[in-house]
This record gives structure tokens, sequence and C-alpha cells, in this order.
């Protein structure tokens, strides 16, 4: 390149010049509204504790399992990126040279062609950062020097980016026994309706996932009650929810590889958690106790107001030896298909048309967004669709979406875009290509005249900003 890299203003809107024309017109009601961030992976500690972020490959490189994967995809080992290892016995030399970690990536910048992650990754580079030179082999550490100069200034800390990124909410993903120390340290600075936790039981309702009696120890030690029975833990995930709404939680997550919520007799629920505690459930246990615990997680969500996120469908640990290595979730998670009609059944049976719940409802099997999806929230007041999520927030991706979903569940049964991120400095860039694509699906409305163009204007910025709050919204 002779001409120093810049960002096209029209990226990811339409080809099409007349409804570029009108897509432009748009995307400009929604460029500069506040990000509502209701579904991610920031911790907590970063915004409290407001540290500088170190270096660039601790930054974009290290914890970022989409830019990982893909070069794991093509030889490079977990290790050569810097990715820590569970314990010292691996016999892996983990990389240690940050500045090495970076030049490996940005040697290989031609992998990204393509992919959100490059999208993702040029707008924070660009926009965030100021870099005018794409990442090679050549410019490698001359940008890793120009980061590492900005991230040293007090303009690029999480809070003053934080600000600058217009976040006017971050809900972060935590575990049911968490402490929230790092929520309440914030909220006394101010900051508790800005950054709030989201009540994720996971490691709670997995009864075969190794650490399940840990951390059944955990929560009777959070939550001051006994739990040595299947009743006494139903009434310390109560307390451990009603501890998250009081620190301003507005949502639980649940990630299940099916979405059965076939309830149990209670006499069956409590004979599978005193098996479990022996260490003795069968796996067919297992997954029907976590199929009635979403069922009860429901009815909990009916009586507490908490909105309850739903997103099977993703084998983790595809590799068994990458987890027992380097640990769980790092860049070997596979989608599966995911019933959702049949398996969903008790649970709207009983709460579809609860007032006092919301269910929202993810998914990376994009075959059931016209099938099954849709119709179930284009009919059950309590379901909505959450925006495309993991290997789906691309540009063609939430495209897809809208093309298959809105014929059936409208706009309004939707909840607005959520980042699902870990990498902090990702949330703007994530967040304007969602804008841009329901721009030029918005445009294209308009273009075949099946849309007006006021109404366009004001379904943008409902998608961007009005839904997402109203989807979390706080309630009594």
């Amino acid at each position: 390149m002779t001409e120093p890299w810049a960002l096209h203003p029209d990226r990811a809107l339409p080809a099409d010049p007349g409804v570029r024309r009108i897509a432009r017109q748009v995307y400009a009601q929604t460029a500069g509204l506040p990000i509502v961030s209701m579904h991610g992976h920031v911790e907590a500690r970063v915004l409290d504790e407001d540290q500088p972020f170190g270096d660039p490959a601790e930054l974009f490189v290290i914890p970022d399992h989409y830019l990982v994967r893909m070069l794991v995809s093509q030889g490079m080992g977990n290790h050569e990126l810097g990715v820590p290892t569970r314990d010292d016995d691996s016999g892996l030399d983990v990389e240690q040279d940050h500045r090495e970690i970076w030049r490996r990536f940005a040697s290989n910048w031609h992998l990204f062609r393509g992919t959100p992650t490059r999208y993702w990754l040029e707008h924070e580079l660009v926009e965030v950062f100021g870099v005018t030179t794409r990442p090679s082999a050549k410019s490698a550490d001359a940008l890793y020097d120009h980061l590492l100069d900005a991230l040293a200034r007090p303009e690029f800390r999480p809070r003053a980016l934080f600000d600058r990124f217009r976040i006017e909410t971050l809900a972060t993903t935590d575990a049911a026994t968490d402490d929230l120390a790092h929520h309440a340290s914030l909220a006394a600075q101010g900051w508790g309706e800005k950054v709030v936790p989201t009540f994720r039981p996971d490691a709670l309702v997995h009864v075969d996932r190794p650490g399940w009696r840990a951390a059944v120890a955990e929560l009777t030690r959070v939550s001051g009650i006994d739990v040595q029975g299947y009743d006494a833990f139903l009434a310390a995930l109560e307390q451990r929810r009603a501890v998250f709404r009081a620190a301003g939680a507005r949502a639980t997550d649940h990630g299940h590889l099916s979405a059965d919520t076939t309830p149990l007799s209670l006499d069956d629920a409590r004979m599978i958690f005193a098996a479990a505690l022996r260490g003795e459930a069968t796996t067919a246990e297992a997954d029907a106790f976590s199929g009635h615990m979403l069922y009860e997680m429901a009815r909990m969500s009916s009586e507490d107001g908490l909105v309850m996120q739903l997103h099977p469908g993703v084998l983790r640990d595809h590799d068994p030896h990458i987890a027992r290595v380097f640990g769980p979730d790092t860049g070997f998670d596979i989608p599966v298909q995911v019933e959702y009609t049949r398996a969903l059944r008790p649970l709207l049976e009983s709460f579809g048309r609860h007032p006092g719940l919301r269910l929202v409802l993810f998914t990376i099997d994009e075959t059931v967004y016209s099938r099954e999806l849709a119709p179930l929230a284009g009919v059950y007041p309590a379901v909505r669709l959450g925006a495309p999520w993991w290997f789906l927030d691309s540009p063609d991706g939430m495209r897809r979406f809208r093309d298959a979903a809105t014929e059936t569940a409208g706009f309004y049964n939707t909840t607005g875009f959520v980042d699902d991120t870990r990498a902090f400095a990702s949330i703007p860039a994530r967040h304007d290509l969602a804008r841009r694509v329901d721009a030029g699906y918005l445009a294209r409305l308009v273009a075949e005249h099946r849309l007006d163009l006021d109404e366009a204007l004001e379904t943008a910025v409902d998608l961007a900003y009005e839904l997402p709050r109203a989807s979390y919204a706080a309630r009594p």
C-alpha cells in the first residue's frame, strides 16, 4: 500500500448504489447512538481496577479465541501464541516474548480476509488506536511500538475507553457463586447502573462435570445454606439470584448442549442430586437433571424478573487433549444441531404466556431460524430471539438472520445486538457492524417499497438501542 491505511465509510453497506444511498441515511441515524451491551464476557475487575491493558499481544492476541483458532487451524500451536497451559507438566514451552507473539499474528494477517475477525480488528486498530499501516511481517514491530505507546496513555485505560465508546450499560457474565466484589466496588463509585452482573449457574446444574461437587461446596459457603440435598440446592440458588438482582443484574445466562426443558418429579430430582453428591449419577441422569434445571430457572425467572438467556448447541472442548493441556473453552468448541420446538414445549406450556418471564433464545444452528425459533417468538409472549451469536455474528450471518426470522417474528420480537465478547476494544466494532448490516437490510425494504423511509429510520434506532434497553430493563 502506498496510501495510509484507512477504512471505507461505506464498508459492509449494500453494493447496489441505489440501496447504498438509502443505507447511508439509515446508518447515520444509529452510528452515534450509545451502546447497550447486555451479553458479554468482559470482567468487572477490568473496569474496577482500571489498569492499563498491557501490551498488544495481551490485548489483541492471547485472550481472543477467534483470532487464536484461525492461527491454530494453519498449524500454529496455542503455546506459540502465548496461551498458558494448565500446569507445568505439559512439556510445551509457552511463548513469553509478547513482541514475537505479535509478529506471528501480524505475519499471518492475510488469514483473516473475509472474516468478521478482520472487520473487528480493522475497526479497533484504525478507529480506536489510530493505526495507519496494515499488519504484516514488515510492519509488525512498528505497529507493536505504536500500540504499546498508546496503551500506556490514560485515554486508553478501560474507563476512558468505556466513555469514548459511548457504552451506556455493560453486562458481565458471572458464576452463580461469584462474590460480586468488583461490582460492589464499582457501584460504590457510581458505576452501578453502567456495569451490571449476569447470573450464570452452569457449573452447578451439570452434575457430571469435573468440579461439580466443589462448586456445590462453594455454593454452600457463599449462600450460607448447607447444600446437603436438592431442596437446599434450590433455596441456595434462589438466594444467589436475589443477591445478583440486588447488585443490579438484569438477566441469567445458560449454556447447555441441548434445549431440553423436561421437568423431573420432585422425588427423581432429589434422587439424582443425591447420587451426584456421591459421584454416582449416570450420564443420562445428569442430562435429565440439566434439562429439569432449565425448567426450574424459567420458574425462578417468572418470579424474580431476571431475563433468561439460553444458548444451547455447542459441543465444548471437541479436542480433549487441548482441553487437558490448556483448559476448557480454548477454541475447540464446535456447533451441533439443536431441536427447540419439542425441547422447549414443557417450559413454554408452563411459562410461555407468563407475564413475568422473558426468555431470549440464541442459536448457532441457523437452520432453525425460520423453522422453529421465529415461529416460537412469533406467538409466545415470553419469547424473544437473541442476535446471531458466536460463529454467526458476521455480516452475512446477520443478514441471513434478518431474512429468515423477520417475516415470521418481525423486528420487535428480537432483542437487538449482543456482542458476546471478552475483547473489550472490539465492542464498538461489533456493534458498528450490526448497525451497518441492519441499515442495509432496512434500506432494501425501502428500495423495494416494503417500508417507508421514516419507518426504516425508526426501526433502525429501535434495533440498535431501544430494543436491548427494553428487553433487559430492570423489573420490579
